[in-house]
């Protein structure tokens, strides 16, 4: 089975995710859904590891947090990961840490409140330009679903076939109609914000809060304010940045070479991908990094098709 889709999101919003999809059957995966249309199964995060705690020592339960500028993502590792738990609890504190991991929900038996957290999966040091870049990308992602939010919003009913019709992709339109049926009220608002403090971050450093909602300038988050010249990554980290720009380029060509009325299958796309010299996780980041950008969508499970 093929690796799901990893979103970049701000702890904020994954936070204030109170719904849960699972799927059926037995290796179905389950998805925290969120408020501005985040359907997540697998996560992609970058920020500050601030501790890393035992929850559980006879079992080897540990417990950490990872801040952004929004917030604090909650990450469990155990026993069935060991690699991982012992990279965790050997890391010093504070470290700036990429982590790519599962989504995980949990809901008490005596309330009704969901708690979303992070199972990790892989886990790297990264530099401050790194998270920055981050941020940046992200902001960038979550200004998109604001907006095809507060389209559907407008919309009686429809709202992926009409989202579609405005441009959105088909991914995330089914995404926003989703959480459209399942929140009685989104506070398009707080997110606005939530985004103004996050670059205000870049700009201006933390504790800075935006002194309004008005409607946030796309530009913005390409070019920080007090920045004249763009930040430059070490070497190795602009190789493997011009990696994926590469990659992508290819399994797009792969794409469109396989679709046809259909679409292409994942594995048909990897295979081919991987007969010219690119690895299984480059083209999976080639495939993530296609999606967000609106160039491909997967109409069905496993079936990929260019927009």
């Amino acid at each position: 089975m093929r690796r799901e889709f990893s979103w970049r999101m701000f702890a904020s919003e994954f936070n204030n995710a109170q719904f849960e999809e699972k799927g059926t059957g037995e290796m179905a995966p389950s998805y925290v859904i969120t408020p501005l249309g985040g359907k997540v199964n697998r996560i992609f995060l970058v920020g500050v590891l601030t501790d890393v705690e035992p929850v559980s020592e006879d079992r080897g339960f540990v417990r950490a947090h990872v801040s952004d500028p929004t917030g604090v993502f909650t990450l469990y590792s155990g026993q069935y990961q060991p690699e991982i738990t012992e990279q965790l609890s050997s890391m010093e504190i504070p470290a700036f840490v990429a982590i790519t991991g599962k989504s995980r929900a949990y809901i008490p038996e005596d309330g009704d409140m969901l708690y979303a957290s992070v199972r990790p999966q892989q886990i790297s040091i990264v530099s401050p330009e790194i998270r920055d870049e981050w941020i940046v990308e992200t902001c960038k992602n979550t200004f998109e679903r604001i907006n095809a939010m507060q389209e559907a919003l407008k919309m009686s009913e429809n709202h992926d076939s009409e989202l579609q019709n405005l441009g959105f992709g088909s991914y995330l339109s089914k995404c926003i109609q989703t959480a459209v049926q399942k929140y009685e009220h989104i506070d398009l608002d707080q997110y606005k914000n939530m985004l103004k403090e996050a670059l205000n971050y870049l700009t201006e450093g933390p504790g800075i809060m935006a002194e309004s909602s008005d409607d946030v300038d796309i530009d913005s988050f390409t070019k920080p304010k007090n920045e004249k010249k763009p930040v430059k990554m070490p070497p190795n980290q602009q190789e493997t940045s011009n990696k994926i720009h590469e990659a992508e380029d290819i399994v797009l060509e792969v794409i469109r070479s396989l679709e046809g009325e259909d679409g292409a299958s994942w594995d048909k796309i990897t295979g081919q991908c991987e007969n010219k010299n690119l690895d299984v996780d480059t083209i999976e980041e080639a495939l993530n990094s296609l999606m967000e950008k609106g160039l491909i969508y997967e109409p069905v499970l496993g079936t990929i098709k260019t927009t």
